[in-house]
């Protein structure tokens, strides 16, 4: 089909056909493949809010549907603008995840959020002005590895048999999705010559649409340890997990 957005000017064209199926949308199973993480964000949300947890869990769902939509604005239409829309909200996502984190133990506790808001802020605007291409990538990466200690610390640390479960589901749908987008983007020749395209970027953001709630409500349960509010694992309709707390009475 013909191309409503025009020719592609995003650095990255992943191995699903364009405008096969739309000329509005240019990776369908890409675009759509967003709108669970939209769906699961939103249900951490409210419960986020019904429960009380701090705003920064409230701030970090929102930014989670910020960077879902701008990953279908950006499959949709492979434009540069759309592309940065996409990852400027996942470098905002792991910079909440590292306070989230690293609060905690920060020993001068408004110093930490206004760097990474500078950070932030910066970011963005050195990347609507710069391609960074591999570079962006390899950014993201190291900021990943310097959460993965603490997060393995507060794994150890849980006593929680079912929080330590989310853990493992963490753990699992980061590897499954990884693994898809790898091979989506190591493999995309031989792919394209499958009679069936199994559209491994597509199962990168289910899984990682899952990947980030069980991550966030895992942090969640350990943040509410902390702050001695009771908190344990309940799960909607017998199937999602959540964090549902009890905070301790003012004396």
């Amino acid at each position: 089909m013909s191309s409503f957005w025009g020719p592609v000017t995003s650095s990255t064209d992943c191995c699903e056909k364009n405008y096969e199926y739309s000329s509005y949308i240019a990776e369908f199973y890409n675009t759509i493949s967003s709108i669970p993480t939209i769906l699961l964000a939103l249900i951490g949300l409210i419960n986020a809010y019904r429960e009380r947890f701090e705003k920064r869990f409230c701030v970090l769902y929102v930014t989670i549907m910020a960077l879902a939509i701008g990953s279908m604005l950006y499959h949709a239409t492979l434009q540069r603008v759309q592309q940065q829309s996409d990852e400027i909200p996942m470098m905002w996502e792991i910079l909440l995840y590292m306070f989230i984190l690293y609060s905690p133990d920060w020993h001068y506790p408004r110093t930490m959020p206004i760097f990474l808001v500078l950070y932030g802020v910066i970011f963005a605007i050195v990347h609507s002005v710069v391609r960074f291409g591999i570079g962006f990538k390899l950014h993201y990466v190291i900021l990943c590895l310097l959460c993965s200690p603490r997060m393995y610390k507060y794994y150890i640390y849980s006593d929680c048999v079912s929080a330590k479960s989310l853990g493992k589901l963490y753990v699992v749908t980061l590897l499954l999705g990884g693994l898809c987008w790898l091979c989506d983007h190591v493999f995309c020749k031989q792919i394209s010559r499958w009679p069936i395209n199994p559209q491994g970027h597509a199962l990168w953001h289910l899984f990682m649409g899952f990947n980030s709630y069980f991550a966030n409500t895992f942090l969640m349960f350990c943040r509410a340890q902390q702050l001695a509010c009771s908190p344990k694992v309940v799960r909607l309709m017998g199937v999602l997990p959540y964090v549902k707390i009890e905070k301790p009475k003012r004396q």
